[in-house]
């Protein structure tokens, strides 16, 4: 499990990030594929279920929201019935569209889809019919455009470029947008289009092309990862890019930077059931670390893995950073088999689902926390008793950087997944979640123990949480301390060794 890749997620904050592009709507129509209609030798869909979601710029945006982001819209849409539901999906989901923009002269971009069923399961993309206009917004429509644009450029901490070449991203806006930005010393990141002029993306900090875009940018067809490092190349030094990122689905992502970083990135292989949304999900994930102040290095790989998961998804999906950190937390098992005790380490909220179905069949939880870097028989000891204090034990674990505020730069000597991984493997440890705050008092308000335990060199008035604990009933419990055993003691005899 990458160890930094956890720190990121668990640092990545709440950015604000300005999405700008073409706004859609993407519906979907479920149905079982019964039969051949007799009246033509075509799948009847029996339709059982109508969804809409976000779709484009807007579905960007979507993505971002779920990942925790503060996330801001400019686009357009239609006076129409479709331009109302994509306003109010966006409010439902408390993105910010002060910067959308209705146009009464174009409709609203609308993409939908039939999925049918093979014997009630199964579910496969059938067709897809497009709503919309590729003409460029007129000359009021943009001015009303650049008026937003300013405005929430000045609130954001980078800002994102989804072109779907449905119109608004024109060579004038996107130019205001690079100007704007750059005054700011704020990253603008684009997703172009296929094909077109990409002379207006000239400027930008990054793009990110997929395989056949960046093909047909550069004139070349991409048929390795050698191909595809020299499209990044060219197109950075072509449109004075501080990075190329060119796409490669399964083969990961190629980086050619500014200061002449060459790397391609890997991904793992995965169960794909449909790439719809995966380029906008590694848009979104890339420009939200990107926001939090992390290098591209770390950026794309961590892309990567939210790419992957959107894959594993049908349709255009929100990915949460509890599915990425449980995704990283896994990483061993996809590798290289089942690592025991693996299971037991869960993100937070499916930590809580787990724990209420142990409630509702009359089992009482215990909690305790601690770093755990260097496990010796007095952890071993102490755990067991706390897990004598009720039906089950969940531990919470420090994060890398957690550890850091409470015992110094150069702790911990385990990174939090080998910490949590030899944690798991221990018989009286039924759970361990990881928290990157420095007191785990956010947590236990999440966990609600029925017991929590701490070590006996406390007093019950200096345990954390111990009277929110009590508070709701339950109780604190002090346990034992052995002899003879101390973590720092430990590291420094081995210091000496």
């Amino acid at each position: 499990m990458p160890a930094d890749l956890v720190e990121l997620v668990q640092q990545l904050g709440h950015p604000r990030v300005l999405v700008v592009g073409d706004v859609m709507l993407d519906r979907y129509v479920w149905g079982n594929a019964e039969r051949i209609s007799q009246e033509a030798p075509v799948v009847l869909l029996r339709a059982d279920k109508r969804e809409e979601r976000l779709g484009g710029a807007s579905s960007v945006a979507t993505m971002l929201q779920a990942l925790g982001a503060e996330t801001s819209l400019v686009g357009v849409v239609g006076r129409d019935a479709d331009g109302l539901r994509a306003r109010q999906i966006l409010g439902d989901l408390g993105i910010d569209a002060g910067g959308v923009v209705t146009d009464p002269d174009r409709p609203t971009t609308v993409k939908e889809r039939y999925i049918g069923r093979a014997q009630a399961r199964h579910p496969q993309q059938m067709i897809r019919v497009d709503y919309e206009s590729r003409e460029a917004v007129g000359e009021a429509v943009r001015r009303d455009l650049s008026a937003v644009l300013e405005a929430k450029i000045r609130a954001a901490d980078i800002v994102l470029v989804s072109d779907y070449d449905k119109g608004v991203c024109t060579p004038e806006l996107l130019a205001e947008t690079v100007a704007g930005a750059n005054r700011r010393g704020v990253k603008v990141v684009a997703d172009p289009i296929r094909g077109g002029d990409y002379a207006k993306y000239a400027g930008c900090s990054a793009i990110t092309p997929n395989r056949l875009e960046a093909g047909l940018a550069t004139d070349r067809t991409i048929g390795s990862t050698g191909d595809a490092l020299r499209s990044a190349a060219e197109l950075r030094d072509r449109l004075g890019l501080e990075a190329g990122i060119v796409t490669l689905d399964k083969d990961g992502m190629a980086l050619a930077h500014r200061d002449g970083r060459s790397v391609v990135f890997t991904t793992r292989p995965r169960q794909v059931y449909d790439i719809t949304g995966a380029g906008d999900m590694v848009m979104a994930t890339l420009g939200l670390a990107l926001a939090a102040g992390a290098d591209y290095d770390p950026a794309i790989r961590l892309a990567n893995i939210a790419g992957g998961l959107e894959v594993e998804k049908i349709g255009v999906v929100t990915v949460t950073r509890e599915e990425i950190l449980a995704d990283l937390l896994h990483a061993p098992f996809h590798a290289a088999g089942r690592v025991p005790g693996g299971d037991k380490i869960l993100p937070l909220p499916q930590l809580v689902a787990d724990l209420d179905r142990r409630r509702q069949s009359g089992q009482r939880v215990a909690f305790t926390n601690g770093c755990f870097d260097v496990l010796h028989a007095g952890h071993v000891q102490y755990l067991h008793e706390a897990r004598q204090q009720a039906d089950c034990l969940v531990v919470g674990l420090n994060s890398d950087s957690s550890v850091r505020q409470n015992k110094g730069p150069d702790r911990p000597l385990n990174p939090v997944e080998a910490r949590a991984l030899v944690l798991a493997g221990l018989q009286d440890v039924d759970y361990v979640t990881i928290f990157a705050e420095q007191t785990p008092l956010q947590l236990i308000r999440a966990v609600r123990p029925d017991v929590l335990v701490k070590g006996a060199d406390y007093r019950k008035t200096e345990v954390v949480g111990g009277e929110v604990v009590e508070g709701y009933g339950g109780r604190v419990h002090l346990a034992a301390l052995r002899d003879g055993f101390s973590t720092t003691s430990l590291i420094e005899r081995m210091k000496a060794a």
